[in-house]
């Protein structure tokens, strides 16, 4: 495969990934610093994805340093199939559970 910026298995895709996990968790930082947070079910919705968020996150970051420390090519295409699909689930939920609360003009 192609040598791309952010791919897996590189130091600049482990940014990218930690860089995820951090903004996933000052996220729910910031949604569980509300006050009464717990009495909106949109944020409950929405800490729940950002913590999937997190956790996926954070177990790729993982996996790319274990790449990095062995030397392993994560590029093949079963993989990188994987990595595509679980980002693509974990951004329609967060979607998803923010779409029904746009206020309406």
């Amino acid at each position: 495969m192609k040598d791309m910026l952010g791919s897996p298995g590189t130091v600049s895709g482990l940014l990218l990934r930690i860089g995820q996990s951090l903004f996933a968790a000052a996220s729910i930082g910031v949604m569980v610093s509300a006050l009464g947070f717990s009495n909106v079910t949109a944020y409950c919705y929405l800490i729940a994805s950002m913590g999937l968020q997190v956790l996926w996150s954070s177990g790729l970051a993982c996996l790319d340093i274990y790449a990095l420390r062995i030397k392993k090519d994560l590029r093949n295409p079963v993989l990188v199939s994987l990595f595509v699909v679980g980002d693509w689930v974990l951004s329609t939920s967060f979607n998803f559970t923010c779409l029904p609360n746009v206020p309406r003009c």
